[in-house]
């Protein structure tokens, strides 16, 4: 299909900073890719110990827990493609350096560590910044096609640089994969600070008339000011949280992934690799695994280009569940390809329910809110897997790593489960409006204005 057909076809692709992001989210992802297979066979071949890797993989996330609501209230403040930049920087400084450490001979434990720690506050300013910005970009009206398109592109880029990292750490080893990975997280800045984007959307204005109306009702005397102060950072996150606790659907699920997560990162990231290289090859059968996962990924989001699901917060849940498979299929020690299908599998369902989380944060959620909002979302959502990444590895050495992988699949089911309780997981349609909020009218109340 010709340029001009693509954008006939897709009218997003017309937008020039919509191009320059998915030229992002093309190459960050590939160095992500490479970072996935590094890091766990670099640690393994360092220190031999599941339990290492664990406390390598727990300093990966543990930054959430911090710095995911301190990228929020920075991307409400400033424009996200700025944040992203400083979290692919961090993240360039943290891979790479580890890799140039891999080539120089053994890290110690504690390098490593903190190198991680560095590469997760990256990870975790990232991901509010990056929701902001989409919706910044693009009209609503082309939002569903935008998300679908992006996560396409970066799925896409994950498959290739994970398959590619599994065949280079089995061949040269896992240094020169960190390396790549810092080199490519630098060669996204220049594309991100070409993008124009829109300013910081300000809160949503009372309208003209119901305003003059008020201030008619102001004694002359009263002074008003023309704008309020800027708020502080504590109460803009106060801010943000009564918007995220305001919508059941969205802390349920949150609460739900939280649980989910954790023992999936346990069973998957950190026991995983110890399958692979105990039963399945070593870090090409890694690396096919999560080339799997991300192929899945891809053609999850062309279907998400066509599919919605008539109960979309249901479907999220039930999606939740179905990353059981996960730890299931490896715990069962299938054979390299059955596992590696799952992992599609899986990676098509996951692909659909994030396209509909995006769709649906961005719907429901005001503009000069929603990294504030992401931010306590992806706070929620991996609070708990670096306590997953802890357990795991010595929970495994202790009781088997099979044994410790169908426990995971476990705690996942019942999880998903209890997050069916509540009515609105279960009613809300698609295509359900969100209800505006009723502006503030100040110094009198709304009864008091002439109807």
């Amino acid at each position: 299909m010709s340029r001009g057909g693509l954008r006939r076809r897709f009218p997003v692709l017309g937008i020039r900073d919509f191009r320059l992001l998915l030229a992002d989210r093309l190459i960050a992802p590939a160095s992500v890719g490479f970072s996935l297979v590094g890091v766990s066979f670099a640690v393994l071949k360092a220190t031999g110990s599941a339990t290492d890797l664990s406390y390598v993989l727990a300093a990966q996330i543990a930054p959430a827990l911090v710095f995911a609501l301190v990228g929020g209230v920075a991307a409400d403040r400033f424009r996200p493609q700025r944040v992203i930049v400083a979290a692919n920087l961090l993240m360039a400084v943290g891979e790479g350096t580890f890799g140039v450490l891999v080539l120089a001979g053994r890290p110690p434990l504690w390098a490593m560590i903190g190198l991680e720690a560095v590469t997760g506050t990256g990870a975790a300013i990232f991901y509010p910044a990056s929701q902001a910005l989409l919706p910044r970009l693009v009209p609503d009206s082309l939002l569903q096609e935008a998300s679908a398109i992006s996560r396409l592109v970066m799925n896409t880029g994950q498959m290739s640089g994970a398959a590619v990292a599994g065949l280079l750490v089995a061949a040269a080893g896992a240094g020169w994969a960190l390396v790549l990975c810092g080199i490519g997280m630098v060669a996204t800045v220049p594309m991100l600070l070409s993008i124009q984007g829109s300013p910081v959307p300000a809160p949503v204005p009372i309208p003209v008339p119901v305003q003059a109306q008020a201030q008619a009702l102001v004694p002359a005397h009263a002074a008003v000011p023309a704008q309020a102060p800027p708020a502080g950072m504590l109460a803009e996150l106060r801010e943000g949280w009564s918007e995220f606790r305001s919508h059941t659907w969205l802390w349920v699920i949150v609460a739900q992934f939280c649980i989910v997560l954790m023992a999936w990162y346990g069973a998957f990231s950190v026991l995983g690799p110890v399958v692979a290289r105990e039963h399945l090859g070593g870090p090409a059968a890694w690396g096919a695994i999560t080339a799997a996962d991300a192929f899945g990924l891809i053609a999850g989001g062309l279907a998400s280009l066509r599919f919605i699901p008539r109960r979309p917060m249901l479907f999220v849940v039930l999606s939740g569940g179905a990353i059981a498979v996960s730890p299931l299929s490896l715990a069962m020690v299938l054979p390299l390809a059955a596992i590696c299908a799952a992992s599609f599998g899986l990676g098509v369902i996951v692909e659909m329910m994030m396209v509909q989380w995006t769709v649906a944060m961005v719907r429901n959620i005001p503009p000069d809110k929603l990294a504030r909002v992401s931010s306590y979302d992806v706070l929620g959502s991996v609070m708990a897997m670096p306590a997953g990444a802890l357990i795991a590895g010595p929970l495994g050495t202790a009781i088997g790593i099979s044994r410790a992988q169908y426990a995971a699949a476990a705690v996942i089911i019942v999880a998903s489960a209890l997050a069916l309780i509540p009515r609105d997981i279960r009613t809300i349609r698609s295509g359900d409006a969100p209800v505006p909020p009723v502006p503030e009218v100040p110094a009198a109340p709304l009864e008091a204005v002439p109807r």
